[in-house]
């Protein structure tokens, strides 16, 4: 069995993935003016459809799931990335760490018609408590995981054939760096990137494959009512309400997004 403890090669990489993203905190002068936690991620985002356009990712994941097989979905939201695998997958199991997401999945298993199990919790500390799946799956999670390592070491282990990671080329907050320069003159940074991950997974020991492809879809699965749209930038910019007008203005300068580059690395479990 490979040994995927982070040895010489892997820990300058490590070390590199957290400083990353430790560069994209809040500085504190600007949180503590925040009137709200900044770091919201409403339920209406990661709510899935009755129709799901296929993907790389998704393609990926189903041709290793055996009829009526079992899927894990780490960081699930409502479950994008597993009930595009429903057929042939029969089986779902969640973890995330938003009791919504876990009951608007549920609530998405049961129109499928195929059976679930949630389990509410931050990854991999709840790792010990959910079963092995044919399956797992985990899409633009990563970019949240300071300490990546374990986390892609738990992916592994509770995959019995295949391991897919989704996640954007540049880290998902990337597109308001314009807006924080706007209202804070503040630079953002630019790394990690999806390329890093890969090179971490490879230097732990994983055969992993990185593929590059656009979301042509992205624009519209990201969509907000324009109010709801404008709050929930003006909340991640740390902007008290009376600058909603302001806010808007600006996403409307800033409209037209287009395909978003997306990675997707995924190997196969090697035990």
């Amino acid at each position: 069995m490979p040994d995927h403890r982070p040895g010489s090669d892997a820990r300058p990489l490590l070390d590199q993935w957290r400083a990353d993203l430790a560069a994209w905190a809040i500085p504190e002068e600007i949180l503590q003016q925040a009137p709200e936690n900044p770091w919201i991620h409403p339920v209406s985002m990661f709510t899935v459809d009755d129709e799901i356009p296929d993907s790389h990712s998704h393609q990926v994941a189903r041709a290793a799931v055996p009829d009526g097989g079992s899927v894990l979905d780490v960081g699930s939201g409502g479950g994008r990335a597993s009930m595009a695998l429903v057929p042939p997958a029969g089986t779902l199991v969640a973890v995330d760490q938003q009791q919504g997401m876990l009951e608007a999945y549920t609530d998405a298993a049961l129109r499928r018609g195929v059976r679930s199990q949630v389990f509410l919790g931050d990854w991999p500390d709840v790792a010990a408590t959910v079963p092995e799946c044919d399956v797992v799956v985990c899409h633009h999670v990563a970019y949240n995981v300071a300490d990546i390592a374990p986390f892609l070491e738990a992916l592994d282990t509770h995959a019995i054939r295949r391991v897919v990671i989704e996640l954007p080329q540049h880290h998902p907050l990337s597109n308001m760096n314009a807006l924080w320069k706007r209202f804070w003159d503040l630079e953002r940074p630019t790394r990690p990137t999806a390329g890093d991950l890969a090179a971490i997974a490879r230097e732990l020991g994983y055969d992993a494959h990185l593929d590059m492809w656009e979301d042509e879809t992205w624009g519209r699965r990201v969509e907000l009512p324009d109010d709801e749209r404008v709050r929930f930038a003006r909340i991640r910019l740390c902007l008290p309400e009376e600058r909603d007008a302001e806010v808007a203005e600006a996403l409307i300068s800033g409209a037209g997004a287009g395909p978003r580059e997306v990675a997707t690395v995924w190997w196969d479990v090697a035990r």
